[in-house]
């Protein structure tokens, strides 16, 4: 608590319920290798996953890694089987968003759940983006992948942004949750999610996952989740600030947000 009073981070950005167990060191390196190879190439599935670790000289067969991938919430973007856990009581819902034209903030947002490595190792990100304005809206790590982390993220976008038109998530549990479905249906909001095996449907959020690794995690080498927490308070201050996007006509995401508030860009 004391640490976020000093640098200023709210204590609510970083969830930790409870310690787990962590992989063995073999494994940490796996799931490293792994991650790094889908960031660099996200159409890539498992079997791709197979030949490129076995290049490396490992010994490793499909089904170990399609456990590391599910670990990790990684699924390739071409149709297949999901990686996302998706609870098989919950209601799933149909996708919304295709051929939709995005013109404005708050038309649609959606969100994402990454992996982090650390050097002993692992936690979950979870981020909220508008897909008009490409703004990172919210953002929470946890050790776990407890929903309620999810929702945290949710309630404060929610807060801060106000109420969009439709919602996307992925088929994975976190977002399927009663608890996560009922805050979205509370406020009136459409709700969409990808298509099974199409994590294209959710593209926004996985080019943040490759700008937030190799433009912060992978350059820093991060020791501890506090280091971590800290690390990316800065970092999606400055991507919602600072770093011109091509899509935003080498804009930035706040300026395109208060621009079509406002009818004027500063």
């Amino acid at each position: 608590m004391r640490q976020c009073e000093l640098t200023g981070v709210a204590r609510s950005t970083i969830y930790t319920p409870r310690l787990v167990v962590q992989p063995d060191e073999q494994e940490l390196a796996l799931l490293a290798l792994i991650d790094a190879e889908y960031t660099r190439h996200p159409f890539y599935g498992s079997r791709k996953i197979v030949h490129y670790l076995q290049s490396l000289g490992h010994t490793i067969n499909r089904k170990r890694v399609q456990r590391l991938m599910g670990i990790l919430c990684l699924a390739g973007m071409a149709p297949g089987p999901h990686t996302s856990r998706r609870h098989p009581r919950h209601k799933v819902y149909p996708y919304l968003l295709r051929g939709v034209s995005i013109d404005r903030p708050n038309q649609v947002w959606s969100t994402d759940i990454t992996y982090i490595r650390l050097p002993r190792g692992f936690v979950y990100l979870v981020a909220i983006i508008d897909w008009y304005s490409r703004k990172v809206l919210s953002w929470r790590l946890s050790n776990t992948l407890d929903s309620r982390f999810c929702v945290d993220c949710l309630e404060q976008a929610l807060q801060l942004h106000g109420v969009p038109d439709v919602f996307n998530t992925d088929q994975g549990s976190q977002f399927t949750s009663d608890e996560f479905i009922g805050a979205l249906k509370a406020r009136g909001i459409a709700i969409s999610m990808d298509g099974r095996g199409r994590a294209s449907d959710n593209i926004f959020v996985e080019r943040l996952w490759r700008s937030v690794k190799h433009e912060d995690v992978y350059l820093k080498g991060y020791a501890t989740m506090t280091d971590l927490m800290l690390g990316l308070a800065e970092y999606f201050t400055f991507y919602n600030t600072k770093r011109m996007h091509q899509s935003l006509e080498y804009s930035t995401p706040g300026k395109v947000t208060w621009s079509s508030k406002t009818g004027h860009l500063s």
